[in-house]
């Protein structure tokens, strides 16, 4: 394709979920109550470990920063969903639908990048803890997180180079609640096998590569754990099960969209909205809230926040 191909389609439809009016009333409360629920415990967590003094530690470094992503991850899909649910003609315009795109897949590359650097702030801290805050100092925390964007965003860079020149003649229904980038590239005018191919191997295998890179990770702490201390395998075992469970929620859907081959089922819908509204609610549940530092500092900041108007 050269230059001189441009866009008939200045607008997308999308399908959404469902057309009932009762499961459509379902997920409007169900989502918007996530929604809130995500960016009130996101936004407590990121203050919490600003303002408290004992927490100021790498690993508590990199969960605001994980914290700081979910409340951007709430907001790409879930407020567009919420704002059509009821409309019979759920309209995205063509420069819309590419913006969401590219964050869907800057913001989730970097939280990609960000699990697989906090599985190696959690090897250091428990098979090397003498090491640990010469190693994990500040400087490389920024790096890690500076790093992380700069991949997550040249990755969604190279995502749309491929298909931003796609002509767009006709089709124009997505089916789907949300732009996704499979679904896009077929409504193309041309064929788009190879490209979906190139998607797919620059997407899911590094999504499902990362995963395993995760898995095998944790397994090696647990191992070490067990090889030098027998009693301490189930307090490792206790610190690692949170961040299991929440790879495996990050994981799962992106896998399934990207590398299962047959993506027009339904199911992958239902997974996304799983992956954009649950998703960033539970991963400040999992790894912050059930935490007994972050309790008593929550706590610390809440009574200060009392005392506060008493003080002036």
């Amino acid at each position: 394709m050269d230059g001189t191909n441009h866009s008939m389609v200045s607008e997308f439809v999308l399908i959404g979920l469902t057309n009932s009016w009762v499961l459509q009333f379902f997920l409007f409360v169900f989502s918007s109550l996530f929604c809130l629920a995500s960016m009130l415990g996101n936004s407590l967590i990121v203050l919490t470990v600003v303002s408290d003094s004992h927490l100021q530690s790498p690993m508590w470094f990199l969960l605001a920063h994980l914290s700081l992503i979910d409340m951007i991850d709430s907001c790409m899909v879930t407020p567009k969903m919420l704002a059509d649910i009821f409309r019979k003609h759920k309209l995205i315009s063509f420069g819309g639908c590419v913006s969401q795109i590219f964050f869907i897949h800057a913001v989730g590359a970097t939280e990609m990048v960000l699990l697989l650097a906090m599985a190696f702030d959690r090897y250091i801290a428990i098979c090397k803890p003498l090491h640990y805050l010469t190693i994990m100092n500040l400087r490389v925390c920024i790096s890690i997180v500076v790093t992380s964007w700069m991949i997550g965003i040249s990755h969604s860079f190279l995502q749309l180079a491929f298909v931003i020149k796609l002509p767009f003649c006709g089709p124009n229904k997505i089916d789907s609640f949300y732009c996704d980038l499979p679904r896009f590239i077929r409504l193309a005018c041309t064929d788009t096998y190879r490209l979906q191919f190139l998607v797919t191997a620059n997407s899911g295998f590094i999504s499902l590569g990362a995963f395993f890179i995760l898995i095998i990770s944790y397994i090696v702490i647990l191992i070490s754990v067990r090889q030098h201390s027998s009693g301490g395998s189930a307090k490792a075992l206790s610190t690692l099960s949170a961040h299991i469970a929440v790879v495996i929620l990050f994981f799962g859907p992106c896998i399934f969209v990207y590398v299962w081959p047959f993506p027009t089922l339904p199911v992958d819908r239902y997974l996304a909205l799983f992956d954009s509204v649950i998703t960033p609610f539970l991963n400040p549940t999992i790894y912050t809230l059930r935490n007994k530092d972050m309790k008593v500092s929550m706590k610390r900041l809440w009574s200060q926040l009392m005392r506060s108007p008493n003080i002036s």
